[in-house]
């Protein structure tokens, strides 16, 4: 436990201070944002606020790992392993992304082609590797159920080993591209994906905590409830260390911010709760713990669907914050707002994980 603790406290204090020098770096070199004309006008202020800051929250999250993992007296897992190489994997992709809109002085970055192949590469990747290495036990990180609190009855290789891992690979991918897209596409305010952040990965440190204390390899006697997760441990730490570096980061992205996360971050936060979701077994439930995640994901596939169909809106603007932005609502009130329901959605989701146990 203490390792989740120091894990967390590293990771937030290297954010919180790398981020202050990185803010004068960026600045010196003149890397700052590049506003969409079509947006809120508003946003047009922000125009040169430094960006690429997830390249603190990236580096804060491993360093926090790394030293929580040595606290353990034992290597890192190949469930940490993976889950760190999707977050990186993602997290340079948007680092390119970012960098290439620096330095072309424009709002684009790599083109959707570029990305699609680098996600798919590092998916895909993952992927098969989840899949891989056994523990003593015989547990591997990953398995080709469907999971919810837990493995479902739902098995993708009901026809066959090799189909199950095909359909896998194309589940898993569907996860990470959906849940980086929703962390992106909640990068519009200041402050308010990084603390949507705060929460969900907290709510997870909270789940992997209890599957670690639950955990059926560390059962001394049969219990049906207990959870067939394969490294509970270190999955904790790393969400505590992705929690503290957000926790560093907020206190100069929150408005106004002084350094966006850009690409760089997003991708590299959708990566790892896309990870963490299907190492700890919670796939679905991750859809309710990221609740606001999905909810603004929704309100810009429903804009666009609604739109193609009809020629209407159904909102002023997508994603939903800018919809309440035209609307006449202040920035920090919408930050504040999306902030409790991403609070309340991570409580729902706690509270079904924690009353399956109950009930079971």
């Amino acid at each position: 436990m203490i390792a989740i603790v120091v894990a967390g406290v590293v990771a937030g204090g290297f954010s919180l201070f790398g981020t202050k020098w990185f803010i004068r770096f960026l600045v010196k070199h003149h890397y700052g944002q590049f506003i969409r004309q079509d947006g809120p006008t508003a946003h047009f202020t922000k125009r040169g606020t430094p960006t690429m800051g997830g390249v603190v929250i990236l580096g804060s999250a491993v360093v926090g790992w790394v030293v929580g993992s040595v606290m353990t007296g034992r290597a890192p897992s190949a469930s940490a392993w993976l889950v760190m190489f999707l977050t990186c994997g993602l997290g340079l992709i948007g680092f390119l992304d970012d960098y290439t809109k620096i330095r072309r002085q424009r709002s684009l970055g790599l083109s959707p082609m570029a990305k699609i192949i680098g996600q798919a590469v590092v998916g895909i990747t993952f992927a098969v590797l989840v899949l891989q290495f056994p523990n003593g036990n015989g547990l591997k990180p990953a398995s080709t159920y469907i999971s919810f609190l837990r493995d479902t009855k739902v098995d993708l290789a009901f026809a066959g080993a090799t189909i199950g891992v095909v359909l896998f690979v194309v589940w898993a991918n569907f996860l990470i591209t959906a849940w980086s897209n929703a962390v992106n596409l909640t990068d519009g305010l200041d402050g308010l994906a990084t603390g949507v952040s705060i929460v969900v990965f907290g709510a997870y440190l909270m789940v992997t905590v209890w599957q670690l204390n639950q955990n059926c390899q560390r059962a001394v006697e049969a219990v049906t409830a207990c959870y067939e997760v394969r490294d509970p441990r270190d999955l904790a730490i790393i969400a505590a260390a992705i929690m503290g570096a957000c926790f560093g980061f907020l206190w100069w992205n929150a408005s106004p911010a002084q350094i966006f996360m850009g690409d760089t971050g997003a991708l590299a936060l959708g990566g790892a709760l896309a990870g963490l979701s299907i190492v700890s077994r919670t796939e679905l439930l991750a859809a309710i713990i990221g609740g606001l995640f999905v909810i603004v994901a929704m309100s810009d596939v429903i804009q666009i669907g609604y739109f193609k169909a009809t020629g209407k809106r159904v909102f002023k603007m997508a994603p939903l914050h800018h919809h309440f932005e035209l609307s006449g609502w202040g920035e920090v009130t919408i930050v504040i707002r999306f902030w409790l329901i991403a609070g309340l959605c991570a409580s729902l989701g706690m509270g079904v994980f924690y009353g399956e146990w109950v009930v079971t």
